[in-house]
């Protein structure tokens, strides 16, 4: 039994994506893997469609015509996988700053915990992430601190990206309403998640910072996260999330 479909956005991931996909398949539980590439310079695509030769009922590919952001990259994945059967729908970064062997607890977390949406969080259990200098641990950090002030949310680490959600999650969310691309995106799935009363359960990873390819974090981004937290609690408060 295929225990679900991770999704994973790529820009420029030539130098990881042969070996992330080789760790996803050697995991003692099956997964499915859904590529969703943006039209990377580097040839990502053409990587992974060498690799469909041998995965050939593993691994899907979407390719955009253009760098347009990780959330839609997600949203563009959540649609694929809802118009097809899978329970439980992973998001996991190329990059390895995530753990494939960590896949198998979220999915855990939520086929025999009862959660409906788990998180790999860096900071349930104290702050565990490796290789990141220290502004940029306080920036992660203090996010969070942030989110919870503002939206009342009980979530350790709101910026998460390594996340499993069941399927009923995102029936539930009104994917053509996501507006952020960023790390407000993370927020804003685990807010709308949060507002339908849904079971969110954070299992502890270590994260890892990347050692190839380049971050994708930029100024605007850390922007739309600001600003995008209090748009969220704002229309919560007049009931128009």
């Amino acid at each position: 039994m295929i225990c679900g479909l991770v999704i994973i956005p790529t820009y420029n991931e030539i130098e990881n994506i042969e070996s992330i996909l080789r760790a996803v398949f050697s995991l003692s539980k099956p997964f499915h893997v859904l590529v969703v590439d943006d039209n990377s310079p580097d040839k990502t695509a053409d990587k992974v469609k060498d690799l469909q030769n041998e995965f050939q009922e593993n691994l899907f590919i979407e390719q955009r015509l253009k760098k347009a952001g990780l959330g839609t990259a997600y949203v563009h994945g959540f649609k694929w996988a809802l118009e097809r059967n899978y329970e439980f729908i992973f998001e996991m970064d190329a990059d390895f700053s995530h753990n494939p062997q960590d896949l198998e607890r979220l999915y855990e977390a939520c086929h025999s915990g009862g959660a409906d949406l788990a998180i790999g969080s860096r900071y349930v259990t104290g702050v565990n992430v490796v290789n990141w200098p220290l502004s940029r641990v306080l920036l992660s950090y203090f996010a969070s601190v942030y989110v919870r002030m503002i939206t009342g949310m009980k979530i350790m680490d709101a910026t998460a990206g390594f996340i499993c959600y069941s399927r009923k999650v995102l029936e539930s969310i009104n994917l053509d309403k996501i507006k952020f691309i960023g790390y407000a995106f993370q927020i804003e799935m685990k807010y709308r998640a949060f507002s339908k009363n849904l079971n969110i359960k954070e299992v502890p990873v270590i994260f890892t910072d990347r050692t190839k390819g380049q971050s994708k974090m930029s100024s605007s981004i850390i922007k739309e996260a600001i600003f995008g937290v209090l748009t969220l609690r704002i229309k919560k408060m007049f009931n128009n999330l």
